[in-house]
């Protein structure tokens, strides 16, 4: 398995090889020793070791039988599945649907009080309607080649899990450039319709968005990549090939950072509805 890109998906694979390399030193095994014992070649015991391939659940439970250790197993598999749930790619998260993936964490969504989100190229999901939601998933659905395309369920279901702005104790803040406006992922009812609710969403009083102009002079940040953080803990980053999730507090620190660059060049209120309103006229 390639190293992450990221370096809290990489940062918590160490901590996991680094104890599996404890448990064979206190055991007084060399590497050689330890492969024998586990029926596999002594680059494998270096691999894991020095973080350049995953351990199955597998590999851990017959490393902790060889240095006499099989207590710890448990603990360190699901630590192990923590480290690989930071990097996850779109095809294993897309194996049983788009639907499925839209409720895939429902602790995270219940547990965070402040939303930020920022996106340069979608209205973000917890504002998307059923119709922009379809267009949006169809495309995916397309992309990926998915045998069977539930991208209208899976809409519903997006917008049955957007109800959550509604809930007390939340707390949403959107940052979106302009151009996201204009992108037309649906046809132009559903696209009207989208830009129609979004000026509905943005008056609500749990609700903050920011809509970055294209005229923006001398930016301080050009567009970045779409990124969610759940209130100071989490930021989820959405690339091509797969999720990131970012842990480590020097990383999460940078994009906030990042986010209150963004959110400053924003404007916000009546400008912010007439930016929406232009993008309307536009569909006609």
């Amino acid at each position: 398995m390639p190293i992450s890109p990221s370096s809290s998906a990489q940062a918590a694979r160490e901590i996991v090889a680094h104890r599996l390399r404890d448990l064979r030193r206190t055991a007084g095994l060399t590497v050689t020793e330890l492969a024998s014992r586990c029926d596999w070649h002594h680059a494998k015991t270096s691999r894991i070791e020095n973080a350049r391939t995953a351990p199955t659940a597998t590999d851990i439970r017959r490393w902790c039988r060889a240095c006499g250790a099989t207590d710890q197993a448990e603990g360190l598999i699901a630590q192990a599945l923590h480290a690989e749930s930071l990097y996850t790619e779109w095809r294993t998260q897309i194996r049983a649907g788009l639907k499925a993936l839209q409720g895939s964490e429902p602790r995270l969504f219940q547990d965070t009080a402040l939303f930020r989100v920022y996106s340069s190229s979608l209205v973000p999901g917890l504002l998307q309607t059923e119709g922009y939601a379809a267009g949006v998933l169809g495309i995916t659905a397309a992309f990926r080649d998915l045998p069977i395309d539930d991208s209208e369920v899976a809409a519903r279901a997006r917008v049955e899990r957007s109800r959550i702005i509604h809930e007390p104790g939340k707390q949403f803040v959107f940052v979106v450039e302009e151009a996201a406006l204009r992108y037309q992922v649906c046809d132009s009812d559903a696209m009207a319709a989208q830009l129609g609710h979004l000026l509905t969403a943005g008056a609500l009083p749990q609700v903050s968005l920011g809509i970055v102009p294209m005229a923006t002079p001398a930016r301080a940040q050009w567009p970045r990549e779409t990124f969610h953080v759940y209130d100071d803990r989490l930021v989820s980053v959405e690339l091509v090939s797969a999720r990131v999730r970012i842990t480590q507090a020097p990383e999460i620190a940078l994009y906030l950072r990042a986010f209150e660059q963004l959110r400053g060049l924003a404007v916000y209120g009546a400008d912010a509805r007439a930016l929406v309103l232009r993008a309307i006229e536009a569909l006609h």
